[in-house]
């Protein structure tokens, strides 16, 4: 499938701020789902955000939700037809801030979602608050002296809730990225890919980092891909582990409904 028949190009140009890490988010997930994609069966649904936006420009069924409510219509799409592919897609604010609660409710439940969560470690859109996600100590318009909080792994947590799928990757890594959300894809159950991405506007800015290349460099630095024995590596070093939390097969929410019915 070629780029133009994946995106609504009529859509073109993008919203997006120039050197903004959704562009690469987009292709990677252009590249991995191309040849197994059927664009009549799938759903995308975004909350609010510049992430959430992305559902908009995937040629395929959509809807734009409340801020934080996307997982919860998307549990709904999904239980009013089960055979259709729905993909969630937002931010660290949407998903994990105002979100997290379905976020965490979702992933116990094991419900068949593909959750893409883009961490740019701001909210972005709205003004450059700092979220759950924000590193400790980094700049933002609510923080001006520097965040006094401890950022929230969600990969992490997903994993700890009996997710059958969760995987951090970054912008900068976007082979493995392609690959993670290729496997993502076609597992059932719930599945989290959570991406760093960078925001030259909302982030940037604030933390002295004006250039998309300068912050794009930085978070390369932030990030070492996991050996299998450093799996379970906590963030004490301010530095984020890539590679997979999760990865197993636990019956799903929509297999066991179906076993319960009969």
């Amino acid at each position: 499938m070629e780029i133009e028949e994946f995106f609504r190009m009529d859509r073109w140009p993008n919203s997006y701020c120039p050197g903004c890490g959704n562009g690469i988010v987009m292709n990677c997930m252009h590249r991995a789902m191309r040849d197994m994609v059927n664009l009549d069966r799938l759903v995308m649904v975004g909350g609010i955000g510049c992430s959430a936006r992305i559902d908009g420009y995937v040629f395929s069924d959509a809807i734009h939700t409340t801020h934080g409510r996307a997982i919860a219509f998307a549990t709904g799409i999904k239980l009013g037809n089960p055979e259709l592919d729905v993909i969630v897609i937002g931010g660290d604010g949407d998903i994990g801030a105002i979100g997290g609660n379905h976020l965490i409710n979702a992933a116990r439940r094991n419900m068949d979602l593909l959750v893409i969560c883009v961490n740019n470690w701001i909210y972005g859109m709205t003004g450059g608050q700092i979220s759950p996600a924000s590193p400790h100590e980094c700049m933002s318009t609510t923080t001006p002296l520097g965040n006094p909080e401890y950022s929230f792994e969600f990969v992490k947590l997903v994993a700890e809730c009996g997710a059958n799928y969760a995987a951090r990757w970054s912008i900068t890594h976007p082979f493995q990225l392609v690959n993670c959300l290729k496997t993502a894809f076609q597992k059932k159950g719930f599945r989290f890919v959570e991406v760093l991405s960078i925001c030259p506007t909302g982030f940037g800015r604030n933390n002295k980092i004006n250039e998309p290349a300068e912050l794009y460099k930085f978070l390369k630095e932030k990030t070492y891909i996991m050996k299998d024995e450093n799996r379970i590596a906590v963030n004490l070093d301010g530095k984020f582990p890539l590679g997979e939390f999760a990865n197993i097969d636990r019956e799903s929410y929509i297999e066991s409904l179906k076993k319960i019915r009969g």
